[in-house]
C-alpha cells in the first residue's frame, strides 16, 4: 500500500519538476545579464570573450583556420529566420497531414511566440550591437537577446522533445535532445565568433530560449495528459 508521500511523488514527476527549475534558473540567468546589457560601459567578460576569437591586437583577423569564419557563417545560419521558418512550416504542416492539429498549433505557437518575445526584449533593451571587433556578417537589428540563440533554442528543442514522443527508448530520445542543445549551442557560440553579439546577448537569448521551450514543454504534457494532444487528437 502506496503511502501519502509516495503518491505526492508520483503526482509531482521528475521531469515536471527539472522544467520547473530550469524555468526558474534560467528566468534569474536573464534578469542578471539584463543588467550587464544595460550597462554604460562593456563589462569585462564580454570584451574578454569577444576578443579571445581574434588575433591579439588585430580585431578584424578571427582565430583558426582560413575556412573557419565561412564554416561559422555556415552555422549561423541554421538559426537565421529563413532557416527557422522553412523548418518551422514543414513541420507543421507534416504534422497536418499525420492530422495532429493540436500539436502543429502548439509547434506554430511556440516558435511565433517566441519571435514576438525576442523582439519585444531587443526593444526593451535597446543594446548597440559590439564595435570592439569587425563583425563578419552585416546586422542591423538590436543586440539583445541574441534573436538566433534564442530562437534555435526554442525551434531546435521544441522540436527535439515532438521527436522525442516518436521514439522508442530513452537513448535514443537523450540522442535527439541532446543534438538539439548542442545546434543551439553551435549557433551561439558562431554568434559570438562573427563578431556580432557580446557573450552576453548570446548566454540571455539562450536563458529565454531555454525557459521559453520548457513552459512549451509544460503546457504540451497538461494538453496530453487531458487528452487535447496526443497519439489521438
Amino acid at each position: 500500500m502506496k503511502s501519502p508521500v509516495d503518491s505526492s511523488l508520483n503526482r509531482l514527476e521528475f521531469p515536471v519538476l527539472l522544467a520547473g527549475l530550469v524555468i526558474a534558473a534560467a528566468l534569474w540567468g536573464f534578469v542578471e545579464l539584463m543588467e550587464v546589457a544595460r550597462a554604460t560601459t562593456p563589462h569585462a567578460f564580454d570584451a574578454e570573450i569577444l576578443l579571445a576569437f581574434r588575433h591579439p591586437g588585430q580585431p578584424d583577423n578571427p582565430i583558426g583556420p582560413y575556412w573557419l569564419p565561412g564554416a561559422m557563417r555556415d552555422i549561423t545560419s541554421l538559426g537565421s529566420a529563413s532557416v527557422l521558418i522553412l523548418i518551422t512550416t514543414a513541420t507543421i504542416v507534416y504534422l497536418l497531414v499525420i492530422r495532429r492539429p493540436a500539436t502543429a498549433l502548439l509547434m506554430f505557437v511556440a516558435v511565433a511566440g517566441g519571435q514576438v518575445l525576442s523582439t519585444l526584449l531587443k526593444h526593451e533593451v535597446d543594446r548597440p550591437r559590439p564595435e570592439l571587433v569587425s563583425h563578419l556578417v552585416t546586422e542591423t537589428s538590436l543586440s539583445f537577446p541574441s534573436g538566433h540563440a534564442m530562437l534555435s533554442a526554442v525551434t531546435y528543442l521544441t522540436l527535439g522533445s515532438l521527436a522525442a514522443r516518436f521514439l522508442p527508448d530513452r537513448t535514443s530520445r537523450f540522442f535527439v535532445l541532446g543534438l538539439a542543445v548542442f545546434t543551439t549551442l553551435l549557433v551561439g557560440t558562431s554568434r559570438v565568433y562573427l563578431g556580432v553579439h557580446w557573450p552576453s546577448d548570446v548566454l540571455a537569448g539562450w536563458c529565454a530560449g531555454f525557459a521559453w521551450a520548457m513552459l512549451c514543454w509544460l503546457v504540451a504534457r497538461l494538453l496530453q495528459r487531458r487528452k487535447v494532444v496526443g497519439d489521438s487528437e
